[in-house]
């Protein structure tokens, strides 16, 4: 009975794995090509810092789960205790990682509050400066999501005016509404907007916005976690107990 168990839970662990080094090389395959891809998409990329991070990031994903799936598949199938006691640590280490940014994501999530980006925006922000990274991302945020500020337009009003806006209130170009929700969308009416006439202004702030578009995802995002976490946690159960259990 000890031995078919054994072999069973071999044999779980082989297939279990090779569904984590197929995901692994797709992502590797895929983080490559985006890198290297000489059709032009990889100047799609380069030209957007966030889609380049995404890259690498995919790309460091993709070889993670490529080594470890390649570990847990032959140390299961081959009954190599070294390979197992390999992933065995692979695997820990990632769930020690996972749960200490858990547990720094929930000790620092009261910075994360309205008050904090508000001052941070008054403090930092140089409105159509795209030179400066802060500036630049939160003028992306704002004409992405259709948003202005973090309460609304007048979290700029302690901010220094564009040179040719005589309003002592002016609104940063970012904030004037679009026919298309992009950089590349044309104003509705841009200097209405920049003289203060409200109905040409996105006027809902950003803190807002985001929290209720991404309300969903962070309970979606959190589930998942703990799915992730329970899934290495046995993984790891699996591979002690197959490394204890072969002669």
């Amino acid at each position: 009975m000890e031995g078919d168990c054994l072999s069973c839970m071999k044999y779980l662990m082989f297939l279990f794995n090779f569904f984590i080094f197929l995901g692994g090389a797709c992502l590797l395959g895929l983080g490559i090509w985006v890198i290297v891809d000489p059709t032009g998409f990889r100047e799609i990329v380069a030209a957007n810092p966030l889609l380049f991070t995404g890259a690498y990031i995919m790309l460091a994903m993709g070889a993670m789960l490529f080594l470890l799936g390649f570990l847990g598949c032959c140390g299961a199938i081959r009954e190599n205790k070294c390979l197992l006691l390999f992933f065995f640590m692979f695997i820990l280490l990632i769930f020690l990682a996972e749960l200490s940014a858990a547990i720094l994501a929930f000790i620092f999530r009261e910075n994360l509050t309205r008050e904090f980006f508000t001052k941070e925006l008054k403090k930092h922000y140089q409105r159509n400066n795209d030179t400066d990274v802060f500036s630049s991302t939160w003028n992306s945020v704002m004409i992405t999501f259709a948003c202005c500020g973090v309460n609304g337009p007048e979290d700029f009003e302690a901010i220094p005016h564009l040179p040719y806006s005589s309003s002592e209130k002016a609104t940063p170009e970012a904030c004037c509404q679009r026919e298309l929700q992009s950089r590349e969308g044309m104003f509705v009416n841009k200097e209405a907007c920049l003289a203060g006439v409200e109905r040409f202004q996105n006027r809902q702030g950003c803190y807002t916005v985001i929290l209720n578009s991404f309300e969903t995802y962070v309970y979606l995002a959190g589930a998942l976690a703990i799915g992730v976490l329970a899934i290495e946690l046995f993984a790891m159960i699996f591979a002690m107990c197959l490394f204890r259990g072969i002669q």
